[in-house]
C-alpha cells in the first residue's frame, strides 16, 4: 500500500510539474513580445493618441491655454479661406509630384538591377555590395554631399558639364530641375535597397519554371514576362507600397538640397507640417495635417494590399 501511495504522489507531482511547464510554455511568446510591446505602446500608440488629442485643441506652446476646438482644425484644412489650407495642399501637391515622379524609377530600375545581379558573373558579390552601399548613408550625408555637387555656381556637376560647353543649370534654384535633382538623388540613394528585396524574391522562384519555359521555346523576354514577373508579384506590390510611403514622407532631401525652393515648389507636406508646428507653434493644426496625411497613406496602402490579394486569388 505504501508503494502505491508513493507512486500516486509521484504521478501527482509529475502532473503538477507538466502543467506548470505548459503554463510557462504558453507564456513564453508573451514574455518575448513584452519588451517590444512596451516600447510600441510608449513610443507609437501613446504619442499617436496624444497627437490626436492635440489636433482637437488650439494648441500653441506660446499660450498658457489650450482651448478645445473639436474638429475645427480638420475643417480648416478644407476651407480655402483658412491660413492652413493653402500651404498644406501646396505641400501635398509637391509630395504628389515627387512620389509620382520617383516611384516608377524606384521600382523599374531596382528590378533591372536585381535581374542582372541574379546572374552568375565574376565579381557579382562585389557589385551587389556597391549598389547597396549608398543606402547605408544617412540623409544628412546625402543632402550635404549633393548640395555641393548640384550647386549652380560652384557645383561639381555644372563644372563637369561646363567642360563640354553646357551652361550652368540651376539644379536647386529652377524648375523642373529641382524636382529632377531630388528624384535623381533619391533613386541613387535608395534603389539598392529595393534591388536587394527584388533579388531575394528572384531567388525564391524555382529554377524548374525557367527550365520548363525554355523547353517550351520561350526566349529571355518571354521568360521574364511569364515566369519572373508573376513570381515577383507579391514582392513587387510590397516594394510599391513601401516606396510610395517613403516617397510621400520625403523630407530631408528637400530641406538640405533645395531648401523647399525655388520659392516653395519643393516644400513637401512634411516640411509644411514641421514649419506649422515647430516654427509657428501651432501644434493643433500641425497634428491635424499629420493625421490627414496619414489617412491618405493608409488608403494607398490598403489599396495595394487589396490588389495583392485579388491577384493572388
Amino acid at each position: 500500500m505504501a508503494v502505491q501511495a508513493d507512486a500516486g504522489a509521484i504521478r501527482r507531482r509529475r502532473t503538477r510539474a507538466s502543467t506548470e511547464v505548459r503554463g510557462y510554455g504558453r507564456a513564453t511568446p508573451y514574455l518575448f513580445l513584452a519588451p517590444y510591446l512596451t516600447l510600441f505602446l510608449l513610443f507609437v500608440v501613446g504619442p499617436a493618441i496624444f497627437g490626436f488629442w492635440m489636433s482637437l485643441h488650439d494648441w500653441d506652446f506660446q499660450l498658457p491655454g489650450k482651448p478645445f476646438v473639436g474638429l475645427q482644425n480638420y475643417k480648416d484644412l478644407f476651407d480655402p479661406l483658412s491660413a492652413t489650407a493653402e500651404p498644406f495642399w501646396h505641400g501635398m501637391r509637391a509630395t504628389g509630384i515627387f512620389t509620382v515622379a520617383s516611384v516608377p524609377f524606384l521600382v523599374a530600375l531596382p528590378l533591372a538591377l536585381a535581374v542582372l545581379l541574379n546572374r552568375k558573373f565574376p565579381g557579382r558579390t562585389f557589385f551587389r555590395a556597391v549598389y547597396f552601399a549608398p543606402f547605408v548613408l544617412g540623409v544628412a550625408v546625402i543632402g550635404l554631399m549633393f548640395r555641393y555637387i548640384l550647386d549652380t555656381s560652384f557645383g561639381l556637376l555644372n563644372a563637369f558639364l561646363g567642360l563640354f560647353g553646357a551652361p550652368d543649370i540651376g539644379w536647386t534654384n529652377d524648375q523642373p530641375y529641382a524636382f529632377i535633382a531630388l528624384v535623381a538623388v533619391t533613386v541613387w540613394w535608395t534603389a539598392g535597397f529595393n534591388a536587394i528585396i527584388f533579388l531575394a524574391g528572384l531567388q525564391d522562384i524555382p529554377a524548374e519554371q525557367y527550365e520548363a519555359a525554355e523547353l517550351d521555346g520561350a526566349n529571355s523576354w518571354q521568360q521574364f514576362r511569364n515566369v519572373t514577373l508573376p513570381g515577383l508579384r507579391p514582392v513587387t506590390v510590397f516594394i510599391v507600397t513601401i516606396t510610395v510611403l517613403a516617397s510621400a514622407n520625403m523630407f530631408g532631401q528637400s530641406v538640405l538640397i533645395t531648401q523647399g525652393g525655388p520659392g516653395d515648389t519643393t516644400a513637401t507636406a512634411l516640411m509644411v507640417i514641421t514649419d506649422t508646428g515647430f516654427s509657428q507653434f501651432r501644434m493643433g493644426q500641425a497634428t491635424a495635417m499629420s493625421y490627414l496625411l496619414a489617412l491618405c497613406l493608409a488608403i494607398i496602402s490598403v489599396l495595394n494590399f487589396v490588389l495583392l490579394r485579388e491577384r493572388k486569388s
